[in-house]
């Protein structure tokens, strides 16, 4: 049993002042006691902490090594791909639960609580099996644990190089399965979360329409009851293709042929007209945005302001973990919209202010695209908590939605986090994670061993 003490936090209910956050032996919240007596310690301010909703840990490995320009002079989404493949083929398991251990802690500390991990580096270089076939979905599901926070883990299916149904080549045959392996790895790793913690769940990722053919994606997608996590629409190239072979874009393919809702998250969703993002949002499924990772990429923008005019729901991940930091990623996508909108304050509200919309959405969307029983402080959630001091140059004793827009818009946000609970699992202490040394001294040898070039 642990009891937080806080002088205001957001609760199911809105803001409150003089709060006593009860978290049962389980690491769910058992009471919320508002106008409780000041306590000497008590946090300035505590907030659910969001699901990342989409994570590829491996390629945080390659942050900052793909910034140069090749031989290509339109250097690319599709260039920077052909650098991952060759990247990943070092990659090694023992490899893997290291940089995971490192991503893990970086979104802990930045304030995620929980991740989903589109994990699909399945096998040994040229598509060789492990003698386990779940070898890599344990490495994830370690880490996952060594760093305490909660896991979503979505072993993706990939099966052809495009929508032509070409076989798979290079990098991609580690990722590759057909359905029949696909099936074995699923339970495989179904067993490995059944065997982990309470919190934890799994789903399933077809990883694209490139990727997975039409009878692929439905045999997927009926397998379990758990999240439908799957890339869509991200670049116009991808357009192009699916339209060419499918006869329609693919957001469209998508909701005429399956019956998307609550339990999907499609990723990216940067290429959508405004007849297909509304009816997306009609669908209740949930649209994970990644925009620091889609501005590095070029994927484009979003149609967020449109989206949740029509109810949608998003929330946000990491992707390429180049720059783990929940408040930028809020931040970027909001100014998006008001760079293509050439507005401000894009996605605020009447009753909420820009920061407030942009957090909401992304504990409420990130809890339903992760399975998990978070995103708010309520009793019977997963106590996934963040701690902040205002009693800085950034937050100014800032209370209610003004204490949120400066987090979020000012830049330095993360540094006002002081600690962070994931199913209380107090893993955050001081602003650093309880194990940060021994992670990162893994992580770094990592590094050294696959040397600096790609």
């Amino acid at each position: 049993m642990q009891k937080i003490h806080a002088n205001h936090a957001l609760t199911e209910n809105g803001w409150v002042e003089n709060v006593a956050i009860t978290i049962d032996g389980t690491g769910r919240i058992s009471a919320v006691d508002t106008g409780v007596a000041p306590t000497p310690g008590a946090l300035d301010l505590v907030l659910p902490a969001p699901l990342n909703l989409h994570s590829h840990a491996f390629q945080r490995a390659m942050a900052g090594l793909t910034e140069t320009r090749g031989p290509d002079p339109s250097d690319s989404f599709w260039t920077w791909r052909r650098l991952m493949y060759r990247f990943l083929d070092r990659l090694t398991p023992d490899h893997v639960e290291a940089i995971a251990a490192l991503v893990f802690m970086e979104m802990l500390e930045a304030g995620y609580g929980a991740v989903a991990e589109f994990h699909y580096l399945h096998h040994a270089p040229r598509g060789t099996a492990y003698d386990d076939i779940a070898e890599m979905a344990g490495r994830i599901v370690s880490a996952a644990q060594a760093t305490g926070i909660g896991l979503t883990l979505l072993p993706v299916l990939y099966t052809h190089g495009g929508c032509d149904r070409r076989p798979l080549s290079g990098g991609q045959l580690r990722f590759g399965n057909d359905m029949d392996r696909y099936t074995q790895l699923h339970q495989a790793s179904r067993r490995l979360i059944e065997t982990a913690r309470p919190d934890d769940a799994i789903g399933v990722a077809p990883h694209s329409l490139r990727a997975v053919d039409p009878n692929g994606l439905a045999q997927v997608a009926a397998l379990g009851t758990g999240p439908v996590h799957m890339h869509l629409a991200e670049q116009q190239a991808e357009v192009d293709e699916v339209q060419a072979h499918l006869g329609a874009r693919p957001t469209e393919w998508l909701l005429a042929n399956h019956h998307v809702d609550q339990r999907w998250c499609l990723i990216h969703c940067t290429q959508m007209t405004g007849g297909e993002t509304r009816a997306l949002a009609q669908t209740g499924a949930v649209a994970g945005l990644c925009p620091i990772t889609e501005s590095s990429l070029g994927d484009g923008i979003f149609n967020g302001t449109e989206f949740a005019t029509a109810g949608g729901r998003f929330g946000v991940g990491s992707d390429s973990n180049i720059h783990i930091a929940l408040f930028h990623e809020l931040a970027t996508l909001d100014y998006s919209q008001r760079l293509r909108d050439h507005s401000r304050a894009a996605l605020a509200a009447p009753d909420r202010s820009t920061g407030r919309v942009l957090f909401d959405h992304a504990n409420r969307a990130g809890a339903q695209a992760g399975g998990r029983a978070s995103g708010q402080i309520a009793p019977g959630a997963w106590a996934d908590l963040i701690g902040l001091s205002t009693d800085n140059p950034w937050l100014c004793h800032r209370t209610g939605d003004t204490a949120l827009d400066s987090l979020i818009f000012t830049g330095r946000g993360q540094d006002c986090i002081t600690d962070v609970w994931s199913a209380g699992r107090h893993v955050v202490q001081g602003g650093r994670h309880i194990a940060r040394e021994t992670i990162t001294r893994d992580f770094l040898r990592v590094i050294a061993e696959l040397g600096q070039d790609i």
